[in-house]
C-alpha cells in the first residue's frame, strides 16, 4: 500500500469512529427528558419480556399524539404490565396510565431546578462525547506515528496527515457542541 493509501485508511477509520461517537451521543441525549414528549425517551427502555430484557421499541408502537403525551401500544397485550413496570423502574420519573389496551405517559413541565439539573447532565454527556472523539484522535495519531517509525510513511506525510486529523477532530468536537446547544435550548424552552 502506498504512503497516501495507509494515511487515507487511518484517517477514514478515525472519521468513521468519530461519526459513530456522535451517533451514540445523539442516542444518549434522546433519553434526556425535556418538557416535550419524544419517543426516544422510552424506545430503548429494557422490558422484561418472558425473562428476556427486550428494548421497548421491539415490543410496542410509541406515538406522540400531543406535545406532552406519549402513547405506547404493545404488539402483544400480555406485555402491557411488563412495559408498565419497566417505565416505573426507569429513572424517567413518569407515571404510566394503563387502560388495559394502551399506556399513556403524560410528560409534566420541568421545574426550574430540574431543568438546571438536566442541563448539567447534558453538559456532562457532551463532554464525554468530546473525550471519546479526542481518544479516537489519539489512537489515529499513534497509528500515524507508528507508520512513520516503521518508515512506511515520510515525516512530511505524517505531518500533513496530523493536520488533516486535527481538522476532522475539530469538526466533530464542534458538532458535539452544537448538538448540546440544541438539547440545552430544548430543555430551557418553557
Amino acid at each position: 500500500m502506498s504512503d497516501t493509501g495507509m494515511i487515507k485508511e487511518t484517517l477514514a477509520d478515525a472519521e468513521d469512529r468519530m461519526a459513530k461517537a456522535i451517533d451514540a451521543l445523539r442516542r444518549d441525549l434522546s433519553t434526556v427528558r425535556t418538557g416535550r414528549a419524544s419517543p426516544g425517551l422510552v424506545e430503548h427502555l429494557r422490558v422484561d419480556y418472558y425473562g428476556t430484557p427486550t428494548p421497548l421499541q421491539q415490543l410496542a408502537n410509541v406515538g406522540v399524539p400531543e406535545a406532552r403525551l406519549l402513547t405506547i401500544q404493545p404488539y402483544d397485550k400480555d406485555s402491557l404490565d411488563a412495559i408498565e413496570k419497566a417505565i416505573q423502574k426507569s429513572d424517567l420519573g413518569l407515571n404510566p396510565n394503563n387502560d388495559g389496551v394502551i399506556i399513556r405517559l403524560v410528560i409534566p413541565q420541568l421545574t426550574e431546578d430540574r431543568r438546571k439539573e438536566m442541563v448539567k447532565m447534558v453538559h456532562k454527556k457532551i463532554e464525554d462525547g468530546r473525550i471519546a472523539i479526542r481518544n479516537i484522535r489519539r489512537d489515529a495519531h499513534e497509528m500515524l506515528r507508528d507508520l512513520r517509525k516503521e518508515k512506511e510513511i515520510s515525516e512530511d506525510h505524517e505531518h500533513d496527515a496530523q493536520e488533516d486529523l486535527q481538522k476532522v477532530t475539530n469538526r466533530f468536537v464542534e458538532q458535539a457542541g452544537e448538538i448540546g446547544q440544541e438539547k440545552e435550548a430544548e430543555l430551557l424552552e418553557v
